[in-house]
């Protein structure tokens, strides 16, 4: 005959409580707010200010606070930031070079970052997923992912196909931190299809390339002008439909701000 077991009676009670519960629910992804439309956006990248009531959207870089309203978080995620060289020299592997010295943006004396190797990749998708996920920690909605096009500035050494692998990486960086991803330049290019979820346009009002940015993301577009012409046009053909706001060069908490 065999023997009979008697469990203590507490463990009786935590075993039918597990029974009755069933089996555990798995974590599921987390839930990602879409940019709402209809509203103005502000970009404050040089800086914060206060923001009118009118604007829904709000655009700073990661190291500010977020603002309170459907916040983006500003990450220059395929080149370096000019006061973050000493950050970089650190990891000069992940820095493109040419001859020794590493490859610029004259434009804004940015270094272009390595995006050769799919090591490499993987490496920076690590450095920008651990800021991605202090932008979800400080309570942002969003991350615009600036540079997508500096390949074209790598004097031949970056090609497109790896612009757009490593975008892969770091939109599911954003989305794995429960943020919305922005695309942020390569007018033309359908960001969808490597999972982007909005558009950051600046001066497509200028370069007639609102239309470009709208016909991957329809009305979910940030469109950012620098000069006053630009803006009137940007407004007259897309202000129903896009927010566009005029900002000074610098972006600056005491520069031009307008809305359509």
């Amino acid at each position: 005959m065999t023997p009979v077991v008697r469990l203590p009676a507490l463990v009786v009670a935590l075993l039918s409580i597990v029974l009755l519960a069933g089996p555990a629910a798995s974590d599921g992804p987390l839930e990602i707010e879409p940019l709402p439309v209809g509203t103005h956006a502000d970009y404050q990248l040089g800086g914060v200010r206060p923001v009118p009531a009118s604007v829904g959207i709000v655009v700073r870089d990661r190291r500010a606070e977020p603002a309170g309203r459907y916040d983006v978080c500003y990450v220059n995620a395929f080149q370096t930031q000019p006061g973050e060289r000493r950050f970089w020299r650190e990891r000069r592997h992940l820095v493109l070079r040419e001859g020794g010295r590493p490859v610029t943006d004259e434009a804004w004396g940015e270094w272009l970052l390595d995006l050769r190797t799919p090591a490499k990749r993987r490496a920076l998708a690590r450095v920008v997923g651990r800021w991605v996920d202090r932008c979800a920690k400080d309570g942002y909605e969003a991350v615009e992912y600036d540079n997508l096009d500096s390949f074209t500035r790598s004097r031949g050494l970056l090609r497109r196909r790896q612009a757009l692998a490593y975008a892969r990486l770091v939109v599911a960086e954003a989305h794995e931190a429960g943020l919305a991803a922005a695309q942020k330049n390569l007018a033309g290019y359908d960001g969808t299809k490597v999972g982007f979820d909005f558009a950051v346009a600046e001066e497509c009002g200028r370069y007639r390339e609102c239309g470009a940015y709208a016909a991957a993301y329809g009305r979910r577009v940030v469109a950012v002008e620098y000069r006053k012409q630009d803006f009137r046009r940007a407004c007259r053909h897309w202000g129903v439909r896009l927010p566009v706001v005029l900002r000074d060069l610098a972006v600056s908490p005491t520069g031009v701000r307008r809305f359509c």
